[in-house]
């Protein structure tokens, strides 16, 4: 203290706290002139005391005119060292750097001043302060006073020249810093942020692309802020960044990745979007370092693919097109499991377009990796029927797909019907409205006759009656009525001709039993009319309820579609086909006269030409007679089908007795008003005492 107090005279030091700004000027010029002085005289000591003396008697105090005073004379000091001020910058600059956060707005402008007449006397020499200096000035960006503000701003640029024409600067000790900062919502020192990465990026020596990952998440944060200047600053950089990466050989395409997954969900819409446009040229340029992310990057792309902004539709499909035909093996690290993960929890989607692209994934799946599918198929075949009772049809022909393409085997295509049959059994409302387009498009993509035969054989153990009835009845409507189901019906037409329609007909009979009307449109299109008139026969007064007789109307009109036309060709033929005309005439006798499906009927067999019938014993052939008379008919046992047809009826009508339900209880609501809306009602009501509490029986097939 001693040699700087002799070194600087009072005068001096009382002029350079003086409140007025010239006589501090004054006073710095002095102190310049002593330490030029000492500089030369080589004297360090002395200068070293005279930088103390500014620093801890002025810049430290608790004065503000001392503090402004300590800082123009530190300035004036490093002015004076000039070439020599390197070696004191340790003393100069620290207390500088303090007087950047003071109360006094003024201190805070001075202290900028000061540095900056510092920074230009020592340039390169002061990049050892530079994280200190940055994070300051990241601070007075945002100042309160606008002087203050504008004295930050031109020691920024002098800072910047001086960065980018230094090669002492290390990117790596920067970048931490950068990262911490670039959280800050203050819009001002937003614009700082990216102006500073901006002017790193430029520079040629300085790798800034390589740090990218770690000020990222920082740069689209920035897309959504309130002022346009900072989104447009933001989206710039970010463009100068994507076009730097299509250009290098290598990028950090991974940790990137996990970055614009989270941005692709953003509220923000011109995040999405650019975030989704990064991903779709990762997916072009990433090749194998994508791979462990393909299952993030598909959850990102599979929500956009239904977003309410269609550049962004675009580019998401693009993308899930192309990250799609990529050909990845799991030994390069390919997760098969998690994405088919994302793909079952997007099928929960609230849009249709994300569901469907969700099937068309574990489609393409189950075709490239179909053992690692299956290997998983337990945590997926829930979810896949569930989507069976999705709102959009084209989203259940999907599922249906996948559930074929899973059913190839036939471990997994028994587990299949077996659960269909059981979802059907929990879903009412899936059998009422899809039951029909799921059993017609899985025979359509399984083979018919193989996808009736199994859910025969599943029918037939069924051990819920009232269920299986129904079913029965539902999957027997789809045969009688299907395009695609008319390869079965024409198979069933030879069951008395040949061996495989005999062995399709056998197949079905014993799950057919569940429904006597079931039963009995079946043997009507075997034609085996002798049969149907037995099982006819066998109905007893309890099987003659409202239900029977809903189901008796439908099969009378089909009766008169193009699917029966050969049974009513052969009414021209009633010598030859007797059986067929006793039958007809049995479900007449059944029918109420009132209603329509007996007019339908009787006017039908009107038809029948009388003259036919006086040459009946003529008409009668061999084969013709087997033909009638087929209690057992070319290893057909017709009289065991009829006795195993009895005992199942027997069955039915017992579970309904321990039910202590009525025959008219088992027609639903729906039935109900359908019947009594009709001309057949009059009749039915008068033959039957309705009363109708619902029940599971009430549900209507199909």
């Amino acid at each position: 203290m001693a040699d700087a107090l002799s070194a600087v005279p009072a005068a001096v030091l009382r002029n350079i706290s003086d409140k007025l700004y010239e006589k501090r000027k004054n006073a710095a010029l002095e102190v310049e002139g002593i330490v030029k002085q000492l500089t030369a005289a080589g004297d360090h000591d002395k200068i070293t005391a005279v930088i103390y003396l500014l620093t801890h008697e002025f810049a430290y105090s608790p004065q503000a005119n001392h503090r402004k005073g300590g800082l123009i004379g530190l300035a004036a000091a490093t002015v004076g060292l000039s070439m020599e001020a390197a070696q004191h910058l340790e003393q100069i600059v620290p207390p500088v750097i303090n007087s950047f956060s003071d109360q006094d707005s003024r201190v805070r402008y001075y202290a900028c001043e000061a540095l900056y007449n510092i920074a230009k006397v020592v340039r390169g020499e002061f990049i050892v302060h530079f994280n200190k200096i940055f994070d300051a000035l990241c601070k007075l960006s945002a100042d309160s006073d606008p002087n203050v503000q504008n004295a930050a701003h031109l020691l920024d640029r002098l800072v910047k020249d001086i960065v980018t024409e230094s090669d002492q600067f290390s990117i790596e000790e920067f970048i931490p810093l950068l990262r911490e900062r670039m959280n800050v919502l203050n819009p001002y020192v937003r614009q700082f942020l990216v102006g500073w990465i901006t002017v790193l990026d430029s520079v040629p020596d300085i790798d800034m692309l390589g740090f990218l990952p770690d000020f990222l998440d920082g740069l689209f944060n920035m897309l959504s802020d309130s002022s346009l200047e900072i989104r447009q600053q933001a989206d710039s950089a970010l463009s100068e960044f994507l076009q730097e990466i299509k250009n290098s050989p290598s990028v950090d395409y991974g940790r990137m990745a996990e970055i614009l997954v989270q941005r692709a969900s953003s509220p923000d819409e011109f995040t999405r979007w650019t975030a989704i446009t990064w991903i779709n040229e990762f997916v072009k340029l990433g090749g194998d370092q994508l791979v462990p992310y393909y299952a993030d990057i598909l959850g990102a792309i599979l929500p956009c693919i239904a977003d309410t902004e269609e550049k962004i539709r675009v580019v998401a499909r693009e993308t899930n097109d192309e990250l799609r035909a990529i050909k990845a093996d799991p030994a390069e690290g390919f997760d098969v499991g998690a994405i088919l993960s994302i793909a079952k929890r997007q099928l929960s989607s609230e849009y249709e377009a994300t569901r469907i692209e969700s099937l068309h994934w574990i489609s393409a799946l189950l075709d490239s990796h179909r053992p690692e599918v299956l290997s998983s198929l337990n945590g997926i075949f829930d979810t896949l029927l569930k989507a069976l009772s999705d709102p959009s049809d084209e989203v259940v022909l999907l599922v249906l797909e996948v559930h074929a393409c899973i059913a190839k085997d036939q471990h997994n295509f028994s587990q299949l019907l077996v659960f269909l049959v059981n979802k059907f059994r929990t879903d009412d409302a899936l059998l009422e409205k899809r039951g029909a387009l799921i059993i017609r498009r899985l025979c359509v993509l399984l083979d018919a006759e193989r996808v009736y035969r199994e859910l025969s054989t599943i029918l037939e153990g069924e051990a819920d009656l009232d269920y299986a009835s129904i079913l029965v009845q539902a999957l027997n409507l789809i045969l009688l009525t299907s395009s695609e189901l008319a390869g079965l019906r024409d198979l069933l037409k030879l069951s008395l001709l040949n061996a495989s329609g005999k062995d399709f007909f056998l197949s079905l009979y014993a799950s057919w039993s569940h429904s006597s009307m079931a039963i009995i449109s079946l043997c009507l299109l075997a034609q085996a009319y002798q049969h149907t008139s037995s099982v006819i026969q066998s109905l007893t007064e309890e099987d003659i309820n409202v239900r029977f007789l809903v189901q008796l109307d439908k099969l009378i009109h089909l009766l008169e579609t193009p699917i029966f036309a050969y049974l009513r060709l052969q009414l021209l033929e009633p010598g030859r086909y007797e059986w067929l005309l006793k039958a007809l005439y049995g479900l007449l006798m059944l029918l109420p006269q009132q209603s329509s499906a007996f007019k339908i009927l009787r006017t039908r067999l009107k038809t029948v030409p009388s003259y036919s019938f006086n040459s009946i014993q003529n008409y009668v052939s061999t084969e013709d007679h087997n033909m009638n008379h087929d209690s057992h008919h070319d290893g057909i046992d017709f009289e065991s089908g009829l006795q195993r047809f009895v005992q199942m009826q027997k069955q039915h009508r017992a579970h309904l007795k321990s039910q202590k339900l009525s025959d008219s209880s088992s027609i639903s609501s729906k039935d109900m008003k359908e019947v009594q809306n009709s001309e057949e009602a009059q009749g039915v009501l008068l033959v039957t005492n309705i009363s109708r509490p619902p029940s599971r029986l009430s549900r209507k097939p199909l």
